[in-house]
């Protein structure tokens, strides 16, 4: 095989290429391709679902391992070389096939560089990722778990204990801090022998995105959330303040309900979590999609929904072959956080599992991470929205009115938090790789002041942005939450148009098939066979704008 390939190297640089045409070589790269990478992927999948619910050392270990062999295929030079040659030679009129090779371009293009460093890079990143499962907060002699941080951070009217279980959650940073740094430099590393000025820019194109066009369209959203976060978080300021019984100045990060404050304290006057105290929350999430024609059985046949030790406290899906083996990791409780979580994360699982198996199997995943993470929190709007209360969960009329009033202004809320957040995130990791020697403390909370609006701990000098778990396993990968906002908000408005709703604000989708007809055929189906700003004009008529997010939640 590897004669043949330099054979053919040799040939592709003069006329016919080993007698082939540029559609004939394409499609044999392709194919040689698959024949490896289709097993090493999926054993690379099923490795990292089992060491994300088991937290055992041998299982990261044999994660470690399947994800070196892929990335040892992805590194090959002069597959690489090959690739180069058929993708400038041109394929031909076939825009499917010349869509394959230009992502797996991409995909070969990110691990060219030393295997050696290749192999520190996942190693490192396996240690940490382990580091954070395991981890519990210790809060005297009490290990927490992330959901009992969180329901000390919600319910606690002790400061002093808010103050302990927020400190405890932030402590793994210390641990983290070193490797994460360590991590950075390596990747910058294998970015600038690349030819990239930081793997923050390798990472942007390799995703297809414009540094100069997401930083403006962030700068856009900078100044349309900027003045209604803060109206907002006035009015939350006065209500934290009175709860935990002290001043709107002495309020402190850990008065905010949420480790990060990515998410909004709940202080209206009706607490969602009391709606699902008794409920049950997977069973209300599997009526849901059965009931818009996007039925999830399989899905929760395969997954791991409930806490137990070593486990990741986080939520993720994961698609491990293409073929259908989708699958959810939770850590399921009865309150409205989950209940949004799952709705969330199985949005996740139908765009996965209804990507058309027809494609050829390198198109067949999602457009793109700002394309899946849009579906997943479109779905975790709805639970929002009186029309979801009183079918979905069993309300009467005019309380799913009274609660979903209540509840809606609670996610533009959520929404504004979720915004100013993202703008810390984008900023930060921007400023980490552009500059890791920094004072990363001090940039982590100037960019919490300016964005989110709080005040930083006082005498406080502690690596907290390394409790950030994305920051080391999801690298470059925050600001496409935000952009999934913006894309939710735009395929939410189509929908209802789709279905001659007028009330887009109050539209649940419960019990309308034709919500999963129209995103099936207008979004799940293409896979990847478009970039994802084509697949965005394609689904609603127009590239990806904040027009539709600021319409639902800008404005009042």
């Amino acid at each position: 095989m590897r004669l043949w390939t330099v054979v053919c190297l040799v040939a592709l640089m003069t006329t016919t290429g080993c007698g082939k045409t540029g559609e004939e070589a394409a499609r044999a790269f392709v194919a040689r391709h698959l024949e490896r990478a289709r097993p090493l992927e999926k054993a690379s999948a099923l490795a990292w679902w089992q060491a994300n619910i088991s937290g055992k050392p041998e299982d990261f270990q044999a994660k470690e391992k399947a994800e070196n062999a892929l990335d040892k295929l992805l590194s090959d030079p002069q597959a690489f070389a090959e690739l180069k040659r058929v993708r400038e030679r041109g394929v031909g009129s076939d825009e499917v096939l010349k869509r394959s090779i230009d992502v797996l371009y991409l995909a070969y293009l990110g691990k060219q560089v030393d295997p050696k460093l290749l192999e520190q890079i996942v190693a490192k990143g396996n240690a940490v990722e382990r580091s954070f499962n395991v981890y519990r907060a210790k809060v005297g002699d009490k290990e927490l778990t992330e959901n009992d941080v969180r329901k000390i951070l919600r319910e606690s009217k002790s400061s002093a204990e808010r103050e302990q279980a927020w400190k405890g959650s932030k402590a793994v940073g210390r641990e983290i801090d070193p490797v994460l740094k360590e991590l950075v430099k390596l990747r910058n590393q294998s970015a600038q022998k690349l030819g990239f000025r930081d793997y923050y820019a390798l990472s942007l194109y390799l995703n297809d995105q414009d540094e100069g066009a997401l930083l403006a369209m962030f700068a856009q959203l900078d100044e349309l959330t900027r003045q209604p976060f803060l109206d907002l978080k006035a009015q939350v300021d006065r209500a934290l303040a009175k709860n935990a019984g002290v001043s709107v100045d002495d309020l402190r990060p850990w008065h905010y309900q949420d480790p990060f404050f990515q998410e909004a304290p709940q202080v209206g006057a009706v607490k969602l979590d009391t709606l699902y105290a008794k409920a049950d929350v997977l069973d209300v999430s599997r009526r849901f999609y059965a009931g818009i024609g996007l039925p999830i059985e399989d899905v929760l046949a395969h997954s791991d929904l409930y806490e137990k030790p070593g486990k990741s406290p986080h939520a993720f899906c994961i698609d491990i072959d293409r073929e259908g083996d989708v699958r959810v990791l939770a850590n399921i409780r009865p309150n409205d956080y989950w209940m949004n979580t799952m709705l969330h994360e199985l949005g996740h699982s139908v765009y996965s599992k209804n990507v058309d198996r027809r494609l050829p199997y390198e198109l067949r995943i999602e457009a793109h991470i700002l394309t899946t993470e849009g579906i997943a929190m479109m779905f975790g709007r709805v639970n929002k929205r009186a029309e979801w209360l009183e079918q979905a969960l069993g309300l009467d009329r005019r309380r799913a009115e009274q609660v979903g009033a209540e509840a809606r202004r609670e996610l533009r809320l959520e929404t504004l938090v979720f915004s100013r957040w993202c703008q810390v995130m984008l900023h930060f990791e921007r400023g980490l790789y552009a500059n890791p020697e920094q004072d990363l403390g001090k940039l982590w909370w100037d960019l919490v002041e300016k964005y989110q609006g709080l005040r930083r701990p006082e005498n406080r000098s502690e690596p907290d942005y390394a409790s950030k778990v994305h920051l080391v396993t999801s690298p470059v990968y925050y600001h496409n939450y935000m952009l999934g906002e913006l894309f939710a908000s735009q395929v939410h408005h189509a929908v209802a148009r789709h279905a001659g709703v007028k009330d887009a604000g109050g539209f649940a989708y419960v019990g309308r098939p034709e919500v999963g007809a129209f995103l099936k055929e207008k979004v799940f189906g293409s896979g990847n066979r478009y970039s994802w700003n084509e697949l965005t004009k394609f689904a609603t008529g127009e590239p990806l704008t904040p027009s539709a997010y600021a319409q639902d939640f800008v404005k009042e």
